[in-house]
């Protein structure tokens, strides 16, 4: 059974995470961007070029979804698509240059909009924030060892 401690650890967790999400997804809605076409920019970040189905994996979206997210990503050219030359079918996706200040000038965005978000709370209330974030991130870590 599920003590109230942890049923309210659960809740606020879900709350905070929604609001997080409203708050990325204006951010994105600002740069032009929908939050599915960040979630593609973003793992292209972190992962450099991949082919769209391990696209699709990764974000848990079928082939059709994200081929139809690179489509619109193409036209605004924020990506490239790359066929591989030896099996035609293979088809890579990588962030185009022309994106790359674009990509700069989102993430100092979103660090400005989150930045603003805690200006909203006291010296003490950031202190607990970080003291509850960083438990929280020891007690994952031990879920994982």
């Amino acid at each position: 059974m599920i003590t109230n401690e942890r049923a309210e650890v659960a809740k606020l967790f879900r709350d905070v995470s929604h609001k997080l999400k409203y708050n990325m997804r204006k951010s994105f809605e600002d740069m032009g961007i929908t939050m599915p076409q960040g979630m593609v920019i973003g793992m292209l970040s972190v992962h450099g070029e991949m082919k769209i189905s391990e696209l699709s994996k990764e974000l848990g979206l079928s082939n059709s979804t994200v081929s139809g997210i690179i489509d619109r990503l193409e036209k605004q050219q924020v990506v490239e698509r790359i066929r591989s030359q030896t099996d035609k079918r293979i088809v890579h996706v990588k962030l185009s240059p022309h994106f790359a200040k674009r990509h700069h000038d989102f993430h100092k965005k979103a660090e400005e909009n989150f930045a603003k978000l805690l200006e909203k709370g006291t010296p003490e209330e950031i202190q607990k924030i970080i003291e509850g974030l960083d438990a929280l991130k020891k007690v994952l870590d031990k879920s994982i060892q």
